[in-house]
């Protein structure tokens, strides 16, 4: 099989690169070789590339930064999604992207399900939302998996920026009423894997981990884990203002995806666990 990798160098596209070697040749170009904001670019690539499969990791990811980068956010996370999923369905190439929980309203203290209603708060959730309903209208033999709180051994993430602020600070204000799982980018492309290899049906799959916390939560696991004396303290969102509004509720209902692969998923914590322990090791 010949796979096309988009997004190599973010945290799930770096895990994916290593994940899904097994299955075929993977051809995943960096910035210098494709430039994903141009359109053309990536029409010409394709047409060169000529993939059996296409996963798409690429994603405009700064949240805050969308509400200003308008442009960019609207390219990668909808203009490309749309892009691939047209091409895909004219030559029948099964295409993988990845979601957010930033896509659903926020509200209430029950999981979200596949089928709950969205109403994104934020311009990134907006985006993102554009994008799975183009690749969903499009025709394309598509799966779409929307995760939360992803983090991993490299690049920027929650779990790098408290275990740096642990170096300096002895008491940290962390948000304590945003609920969700925090979910490992490795974790992401197992489950990705098993589903490319598992011919796992057409549709849009919940992806995280079992078990909820808060980001306050998080933090504190990340520090006992570190052996980090940090005392934390539980502030509420209205105490931290951001340029873009976040979901107080973010967890996420994974029966579907565990129903159809026949798979447990494991528990944060356990995850939590190794990924700090491949980061510290490195």
């Amino acid at each position: 099989m010949n796979i096309l990798l988009l997004g190599k160098t973010g945290q799930v596209g770096f895990e994916l690169h290593r994940t899904l070697s097994p299955l075929g040749t993977i051809n995943a170009p960096g910035r210098e070789e494709l430039n994903l904001m141009d359109e053309r670019a990536v029409t010409n690539f394709l047409a060169n590339a000529n993939p059996d499969l296409i996963v798409n990791a690429a994603a405009w990811t700064v949240v805050d930064a969308a509400e200003d980068k308008r442009t960019e956010a609207e390219r990668l996370n909808t203009g490309l999604p749309k892009q691939l999923a047209e091409y895909a369905a004219a030559n029948n190439v099964r295409l993988v992207h990845y979601s957010s929980d930033y896509v659903y309203p926020g509200s209430g203290e029950t999981p979200w399900q596949e089928t709950s209603p969205t109403d994104p708060l934020s311009y990134y959730g907006k985006t993102k939302l554009k994008g799975d309903q183009a690749i969903e209208q499009s025709g394309v033999d598509y799966l779409i998996f929307r995760t939360s709180w992803v983090y991993s051994a490299r690049g920027n993430n929650f779990m790098k920026t408290m275990l740096r602020l642990a170096q300096s600070k002895t008491d940290l204000n962390i948000v304590s009423d945003q609920i969700g799982a925090p979910t490992p980018a490795r974790l992401i492309a197992q489950v990705t894997t098993l589903a490319v290899y598992g011919q796992l049906a057409k549709g849009l799959y919940h992806l995280a981990p079992r078990g909820e916390t808060s980001w306050e939560g998080f933090a504190q696991e990340i520090f006992r884990l570190a052996g980090e004396k940090v005392k934390t303290n539980a502030i509420p969102t209205s105490d931290y203002p951001t340029p873009a509004k976040r979901p107080l509720n973010s967890r996420l209902d994974t029966t579907k995806a565990e129903q159809a692969l026949s798979i447990r998923l494991p528990d944060w914590q356990s995850q939590l666990e190794l990924t700090l322990h491949e980061y510290l090791e490195d």
